[in-house]
């Protein structure tokens, strides 16, 4: 048997992959994050047991994965997302290693990418931005060093900040010594769902728009000048051969 820890995408059902959905409507176990993950993404299935983690502990998860590789049956342990990022998988693949339990990883969309295709943008471009950085606000769980909030806003690059909009006005604060006032910022709550809800501004307004919402989790930070660049030039990608040439 395999564990498979499948991306679901961000919550559309149609931006799950070909394999992620083949694997859900295959495998005999099913074990989803309830929280994060639509039913209609388990739609099609065929499993024998289908079980919401939500509630669960990781004990009790690996428990029911253990179960299952006594059994012989492959599991779907599906989560939003792409795994590999804020997914909690690690602490999972660690356990069931030891017990020496086959894995796969099948990656999935992320939000930064449904945000983005929310937004109508591209997050890199030529003379703007071609670097993205993938982040976290620091609450709970410390940042390692050099990986504060400032640390990266030093590069002036594009940054999409997950876990953080409760905290926006302090995420402010941190950035606009690096990116200025009239930086563009794009809130994202649910991309993809239904009632996805987003809000846009700048740094000098975006805390106070976001406060006059009910947006308190499952929110993604968007910051950066590619959010409203104009005068960028073209890349070389479709160049002609005589532009090309100069």
């Amino acid at each position: 048997m395999t564990v498979y820890f499948i991306g679901a995408g961000p919550g559309d059902p149609e931006l799950i992959t070909v394999k992620g959905q083949r694997l859900v409507r295959s495998c005999p176990v099913i074990l989803y994050a309830g929280s994060l993950v639509p039913p209609a993404v388990l739609a099609g299935n065929t499993a024998e047991r289908v079980v919401n983690t939500a509630d669960l502990d990781l004990d009790a998860i690996v428990a029911l994965l253990a179960e299952a590789h006594r059994n012989g049956q492959d599991v779907a342990r599906v989560h939003s997302g792409d795994p590999s990022l804020y997914g909690a998988i690690g602490e999972q693949i660690r356990r069931i290693r030891a017990l020496g339990i086959p894995y796969e990883i099948v990656p999935g969309v992320t939000a930064t990418a449904a945000c983005a295709a929310a937004l109508g943008c591209e997050l890199t471009l030529p003379g703007i931005s071609q670097t993205l950085i993938l982040t976290r606000y620091a609450t709970k769980t410390a940042m390692p060093e050099g990986e504060q909030l400032g640390d990266l806003a030093r590069h002036g690059s594009t940054l999409a900040i997950h876990l953080g909009v409760r905290h926006i006005a302090r995420i402010v604060d941190e950035l606009l010594p690096h990116y200025g006032a009239d930086c563009p910022v794009a809130v994202i709550y649910r991309a993809s769902w239904p009632d996805e809800e987003r809000v846009t501004g700048t740094l000098a307004d975006i805390a106070a728009k976001v406060q006059q919402t009910d947006i308190e989790r499952t929110a993604l930070i968007l910051v950066g000048r590619v959010l409203a660049a104009e005068g960028f030039a073209d890349s070389s990608l479709y160049a002609s051969a005589q532009a090309a040439g100069r």
